[in-house]
């Protein structure tokens, strides 16, 4: 309830129709007011320095007394109300009458047996007023017994309390009944605040901390790409530009890659192109191929730098148990697809640093490795004379500045077809050997007549040697293994086995082992046992579980192909005369590697010692400078 200011008016002023009605009188009324303090002794209170808990307190008991009067005036309206319906004897309250005291109690009940209704009435009003009398002076004692501190130490109290009222200037203060409960409630707020300005500033410096994080990473890839950008064009321009006296050329490699040349073929004194290239330029006795040696996957080894399991190309052909598709070299429209070929190969690489390249049949070169084309591809063609390619190389290095390859990598199938066909040791070999070195010839003539023989980089590669097959070194595949139980059959002479159920792999193994331990040109290998590790031919899947490899010039059939006892009893000829794919270092499956030209700044006719054929394809960047 709100304090109302303290009335100072004389008492006379007052509407007495507020607190008395006015065609009744009840004395009383009249002597409950005769006990309060006079207008007199309010105003002498008035003139008194008086602090903030003396005025609440008078403020209270005028409120109370002023309750008081006007439930004595209601309590009046309703017992006349009763005398005037006929029932002169007012009923107690006996509740009202347990609580009186035991003194009291004892009197009234003495006087209500020997007074009659009348006396009785009048003793319950006087029994009332002098216990309202009582209890108001207690009260009225207590209260100003409280507000005795003197007004300085009670404005020091509701300052240290936080009690004073915003604006007061005489102590003037809140009600301090609920003050702690205030004081939590406030201190709880202060709190909540801090807290909300505390969550609103670190999200405020998340939201910033998160927008910066952006914007460097947008930084450095924009610094990255300016960077990549900015080497290329520098790459292409720091390169040193060499005259032959009609055109400028930047540095230049040709790459020839001859398929099936043994590397004792230069010994045979049907190569002295090759043999003059050699003491020209720089080069091992042989270069190691890799495992197996055959074309496919000898051919993107050396274009990548990678052993056949990690590129993928494990074989000319293989099931991948993934895709569930077999890979057959001879057939484009499954082997000319990117999904198959896993490495980066080196057109790759110059085209990503802005070179031209000119691939002229080259395995895997119309595969669109990576989505990346060489700027010039030509398609495979077996039946291309010798002479088509020399004029090719030709039409490459030919071109205008502009337009000319830096790399240009041309592939020549004779010798590889021709050794399958006759054998290595054959006649035929002999005449296409001469044709390929001949080939050779007119493409360094044409350097020299052009002014690019200390211009232009020459390498000189073979994929792999060839042996001789002799119908004597054959084996029956079915008598070795239940093809029933066989899904898949994988490469060529060499024979990789997916069985239908994995779990008769060991069996068959172990049936394999057991078969050939009399056969020592027969080797059985689990994939993910025994395989030799110097193949590097175990770690992807699409290598077949177990494999039978047989010894160099050795080879399986299987029934469809041939019957090896009608053969052997009609003495048949086995074709090809002519196969490898064995172990890749047998001296039948050794490779070649010449080179010449600025890249290889050897003294001439210098020698290596061997090595594989897994160079990194920064071979290839000896067409630009650092």
């Amino acid at each position: 309830m709100p304090l109302h200011p303290l009335n100072t008016s004389p008492a006379g002023a007052r509407d007495q129709s507020l607190l008395s009605p006015s065609d009744y009188y009840d004395a009383d009324a009249a002597s409950i007011r005769s006990d309060q303090d006079t207008d007199s002794d309010d105003d002498e209170r008035q003139l008194r320095a008086r602090n903030s808990r003396e005025l609440l307190a008078h403020d209270r008991l005028v409120l109370m007394e002023e309750d008081e009067l006007d439930q004595l005036v209601t309590e009046t309206r309703r017992r006349q109300q009763r005398e005037r319906s006929g029932s002169a004897l007012p009923i107690p309250n006996p509740l009202r009458l347990l609580t009186r005291r035991m003194s009291d109690v004892s009197q009234s009940r003495s006087r209500s047996r020997s007074t009659g209704p009348a006396d009785s009435a009048d003793d319950l009003a006087l029994d009332k007023r002098g216990m309202r009398r009582a209890r108001r002076k207690a009260k009225r004692d207590r209260l100003l017994a409280d507000a005795q501190h003197g007004e300085d130490g009670e404005l020091m109290y509701e300052m240290e309390e936080g009690g004073m009222k915003e604006g007061s200037s005489t102590g003037e203060s809140s009600d301090r009944e609920d003050s702690d409960e205030a004081d939590r409630k406030g201190l709880l707020g202060v709190t909540e605040a801090k807290a909300k300005r505390s969550r609103d500033c670190r999200r405020w410096l998340l939201v910033h901390a998160l927008i910066i994080v952006a914007f460097a990473i947008l930084f450095l890839l924009a610094w990255k790409v300016t960077i990549e950008t900015s080497r290329r064009k520098s790459a292409q321009v720091v390169q040193s530009m060499l005259s032959n006296g009609t055109a400028m050329f930047a540095p230049t490699t040709i790459l020839i890659s001859l398929d099936g040349f043994r590397a004792d073929f230069v010994n045979r004194g049907l190569t002295p192109r090759l043999n003059a290239f050699i003491r020209e330029g720089v080069s091992p006795p042989y270069m190691l191929p890799s495992f197996p040696s055959v074309t496919f996957p000898n051919h993107f080894t050396l274009a990548t730098g990678l052993y056949p399991e990690a590129h993928g190309v494990v074989g000319n052909t293989f099931w991948d148990p993934n895709l569930r598709e077999e890979f057959y070299y001879t057939d484009p429209t499954r082997s000319m697809n990117p999904k198959w070929w896993l490495g980066e190969p080196f057109w790759v690489t110059a085209q990503k640093q802005g070179l031209k390249t000119a691939i002229h049949m080259w395995p895997g070169s119309e595969a669109h490795v990576m989505s990346i084309e060489p700027t010039y591809v030509d398609k495979y063609n077996g039946k291309e004379k010798l002479s088509r390619k020399v004029d090719r190389v030709f039409n490459f290095l030919d071109m205008p500045d502009v337009d000319r390859p830096q790399i240009i990598a041309a592939y020549v199938p004779n010798v590889d077809g021709d050794g399958h066909k006759f054998g290595p040791n054959s006649t035929e070999i002999r005449s296409t050997i001469q044709k390929v070195d001949t080939m050779l010839d007119k493409i360094f003539k044409g350097l020299e007549d052009r002014n690019l023989t200390n211009i232009v980089n020459v390498i000189v590669v073979s994929d792999h040697g060839m042996a001789t097959t002799d119908v004597s070194r054959l084996v029956q595949l079915e008598d070795l293994v239940d093809l029933n139980k066989i899904s898949h059959t994988d490469g060529w002479p060499l024979v990789g086995l997916r069985p239908k159920n994995p779990d008769d792999l060991q069996g068959i193994y172990d049936d394999l082992k057991r078969k050939t331990k009399d056969m020592p040109h027969l080797d059985v290998y689990l994939r993910d046992v025994d395989m030799p590790e110097r193949w590097h031919f175990s770690r992807n899947e699409r290598i077949a579980p177990l494999w039978i490899i047989p010894k160099t010039g050795w080879s399986l059939v299987k029934m469809d192909e041939m019957n090896l006892k009608e053969a052997q009893a009609q003495g048949l000829v086995y074709h090809p005369r002519g196969l490898h794919g064995y172990d890749n270092e047998h001296p039948l499956m050794r490779a070649i590697f010449i080179a010449r030209g600025p890249a290889f700044p050897h003294k001439a006719n210098s020698k290596l010692e061997p090595f594989r054929e897994w160079f990194h394809p920064s071979v290839w960047f000896c067409t630009t400078e650092d």
